[in-house]
């Protein structure tokens, strides 16, 4: 599924948490890596050193990736990993968005921001911008990720799977088997998650042809979503068991009346760490591009865990 790999660097520390993934997504599943930093035109006097900096880049990251197979004794067709720099002048997002579309990448991974070192990524960012433009799958790892979810620390992987009933959010599915089985599946514990919105009645609703109380018939659609939710997730499970993945599922019910998908998806990821989550970008709307406010957002803005994003075609 995935043979290029683009890593986008900065030149700062906080961007280079992504050798921690590249290193292993590389070893494990075959990948080219090619490193990219973007310099603005007005650095022109320091491209040498801009070059210095990602070729050497490259030569940890191949190394590292090295590593990788010698431990698990992984050497996909005898092949060495292939890493290299490039360097490109220009806009930042613009460059590396141009790059992946002509020289055929399969992934984006970077950090969720990297020179700046703000606490969230923000607004107008660089990861904003790729990941808005981007259709292709992008991995963005934060840059201070707690110890008990980095990537390469522990010998298990934890992935989450936010699934809201559509094919657009089941898009993700064979990218989870990949990623799944980059490390064997058995090492690998798969979550999915569906989230039952909380049922909504209106406030004209004829009390005299309701047999229940408010209360009763809100806690009877609950539990009716929670079976057909359960229902939905059996049947996904089964099919990633099919394919050799470890899966377990778990059905969440809205608190409130106001309560998004996407509050529940971030309480419930803070509340069991996860080494990643994996989420199409946009589910049950079908809009072209993911909207603020939207629960891939807010996933991203809230939980501390990697995220892999994928735009449904």
């Amino acid at each position: 599924m995935y043979k290029r790999m683009l890593v986008p660097l900065d030149g700062s520390e906080l961007a280079e948490v992504v050798f921690a993934y590249a290193k292993e997504l590389a070893g494990r599943l075959d990948l080219d890596i090619i490193l990219l930093h973007v310099s603005r035109p007005e650095e022109g006097e320091l491209l040498p050193m801009h070059r210095a900096y990602i070729e050497r880049a490259a030569e940890i990251v191949r190394r590292q990736s090295e590593e990788v197979q010698q431990r698990t004794g992984i050497k996909p067709g005898g092949k060495a990993v292939e890493a290299r720099g490039e360097l490109a002048v220009g806009h930042p997002a613009e460059e590396i968005l141009r790059y992946a579309d002509v020289n055929n990448i399969d992934l984006i991974l970077m950090a969720t921001h990297g020179r700046s070192g703000v606490r969230r990524w923000a607004l107008g960012s660089v990861a904003d911008k790729v990941l808005r433009a981007s259709n292709i799958p992008v991995w963005l790892a934060r840059t201070r990720i707690p110890e008990e979810i980095v990537y390469d620390k522990w010998p298990k992987r934890t992935i989450l799977v936010p699934l809201d009933g559509s094919e657009l959010a089941e898009s993700v599915l064979p990218h989870v088997e990949a990623l799944a089985k980059q490390r064997s599946a058995e090492l690998v514990n798969v979550v999915l998650l569906r989230v039952c919105e909380h049922p909504i009645i209106s406030s004209d609703y004829p009390e005299a042809i309701m047999p229940l109380s408010w209360e009763e018939h809100i806690e009877q659609e609950m539990a009716r979503a929670k079976q057909i939710g359960e229902q939905y997730l059996a049947g996904v499970e089964k099919r990633l068991k099919d394919a050799g993945l470890k899966v377990s599922s778990e059905v969440l019910l809205g608190k409130t009346l106001a309560g998004n998908p996407a509050y529940e998806i971030v309480d419930y990821a803070n509340r069991n760490p996860f080494n990643l989550i994996v989420m199409a970008t946009h589910g049950r709307s079908g809009i072209s591009r993911w909207a603020y406010g939207s629960v891939a957002e807010k996933v991203l803005l809230g939980s501390s865990s990697p995220i892999f994003l994928v735009r449904p075609r």
